[in-house]
């Protein structure tokens, strides 16, 4: 029999929480010890979950000392930094956060993070005590380029991608309300978006003479979950030659895969995949690439790097279908 491990949610509440909870509850090598929320603390974690009726009975704590193996942080910007600053826990505790405070390379505690994306660094993912969880968008859009980045073919970027309500987060907002939202596109901090600091440092450390712009527009879409992104630059190689580079690169990445049709974002929704397709035309080269905003793009990725943390299979309670109907 496999030796369980221990973990806790800090911040259980909200939609990473949740994910992160449905997740290790289906998980065979963990036991969740507690899920914490402020908000909701002697509740049932059904009563803001509802999706979890029937899977458990566990009751929202106040407390976080419970001692656990790994701890996922799944806090509002800010937060991860303030309770780490704040609290004290022992050396042995792996810590994922998936809030953005660490992702650029800062510490606490005489803590040190690993940026957690594991297609760019997974032998480092494998060492580290504490991980750094990747954004959404910056998940999808640097599978799209790091492998171009790895032979040193990256170009200025012009990318578009389109994000459902809940990344948005699960308080309730102009942005997010149904009657808004509902028939609705709309763009949103135009080249200004809070994940180009972390996308420009993975390009460059891959390819370290990259010094061209990463034009990101991101745009909120009426739907719930999902992200499609695309990432156009000038290439020179042919589509033949791209699709190989790419399929070379992913071939030993479960969760990644390269594509010879296009994409639907349906096919992704509900699981821990990145599909990614190319498009050619004339000298530009097209790449489409899709994820779950709340599983690749959060809450899975972070188990992910749970698993690689603690030497467990990587897609061990990521096999995940995705509801294409």
């Amino acid at each position: 029999m496999v030796n369980k491990i221990k973990a806790g949610i800090i911040g259980g509440a909200g939609y990473t929480g949740g994910e992160t909870l449905r997740l290790l509850l289906s998980h065979p090598n963990v036991d969740v010890a507690f899920v914490q929320s402020r908000s909701q603390a002697g509740k049932p974690v059904t009563t803001t979950h509802s999706d979890l009726i029937g899977e458990t009975d566990l009751v929202y704590t106040s407390d976080f000392n419970q001692p656990v193996d790994v701890l996922f942080l799944c806090l509002s910007h800010g937060e991860s930094k303030k309770l780490l600053s704040e609290n004290i826990f022992p050396a042995t505790t792996r810590i994922i956060d998936l809030g953005n405070d660490f992702r650029l390379g800062d510490t606490t505690d005489s803590r040190e993070f690993v940026y957690g994306l594991p297609e760019f660094q997974r032998d480092k993912i494998i060492a580290a005590k504490n991980i750094a969880n990747p954004g959404c968008f910056a998940t999808t859009i640097q599978l799209g380029l790091l492998p171009l980045a790895k032979v040193g073919l990256l170009k200025e970027v012009h990318t578009t991608g389109i994000t459902g309500s809940t990344g948005a987060g699960q308080k309730l907002q102009d942005a997010t309300h149904f009657t808004w939202r509902a028939n609705n596109i709309s763009a949103y901090k135009t080249l200004t978006h809070q994940h180009l600091g972390e996308i420009n440092q993975t390009l460059k450390k891959l390819q370290p003479d990259f010094s061209e712009t990463v034009n990101f527009v991101p745009w909120r879409g009426d739907f719930t979950r999902g992200i499609f992104v695309t990432s156009v630059l000038d290439c020179s190689l042919t589509l033949e030659e791209a699709n190989k580079l790419y399929k070379e690169y992913y071939s030993s990445h479960p969760f990644t895969q390269v594509v010879d049709e296009m994409i639907d974002l349906k096919q992704v929704v509900n699981t821990n995949k990145c599909l990614i397709h190319l498009e050619k035309v004339g000298s530009k080269l097209a790449i489409h690439s899709i994820t779950d905003n709340l599983l690749k793009g959060a809450s899975g990725q972070a188990v992910q790097n749970m698993n690689l943390m603690f030497g467990f299979d990587e897609r061990e309670g990521l096999r995940l279908k995705s509801t294409v109907f």
